[in-house]
């Protein structure tokens, strides 16, 4: 009887005609494809994208070079040089975050005291060259300074920066 069975199967082409059902169900159906770079896809409050180093409103940068980020990245891959000024204040002489290597997981921008390294939600970069996946620290201050407004107004409302 199994035998009869396994042969009717195979002869009717069941198989077949339930893929084919699948098929034919999800022709007809709405289709869900966006057009990518007119349309975009929401993004999650909790999303995490390039790194930019802050300023102050008097344009001095925000890194006092406490290195928590460097301590705390489970990735290592910030690396901080130091060096000490004249009036006796540390800030970096070497900021650099190898993008290859980063988890995106958030523990440099929730270490920070003084909220100079963030993870904003800019997801659309690339690198064409060896060597620009690692964000030096001109790079991050000018993203920084290109969206501060956006995300000074994102730490004020406490939100995410979107």
């Amino acid at each position: 009887m199994k035998l009869m069975k396994h042969y009717l199967k195979s002869f009717l082409f069941l198989e077949l005609a339930k893929g084919l059902s699948v098929t034919l169900r999800y022709l007809f159906a709405r289709k869900i494809t966006i057009q990518y770079p007119e349309e975009k896809t929401p993004i999650s409050p909790r999303f995490r994208g390039l790194h930019a180093q802050r300023r102050y409103a008097n344009g001095e940068e925000r890194c006092i070079a406490c290195k928590l980020c460097e301590a705390v990245c489970p990735a290592l891959a910030i690396t901080i040089d130091v060096v000490e000024r004249e009036d006796g204040t540390r800030r970096t002489s070497r900021y650099d975050i190898d993008l290859f290597k980063c988890i995106y997981c958030g523990f440099c921008e929730e270490a920070c005291p003084v909220d100079a390294i963030v993870e904003t939600d800019i997801f659309e970069y690339h690198f064409e060259q060896r060597g620009e996946q690692i964000m030096t620290k001109d790079k991050l201050l000018a993203v920084g300074d290109k969206y501060e407004d956006h995300i000074a107004e994102c730490k004020a409302a406490d939100a995410p920066y979107r």
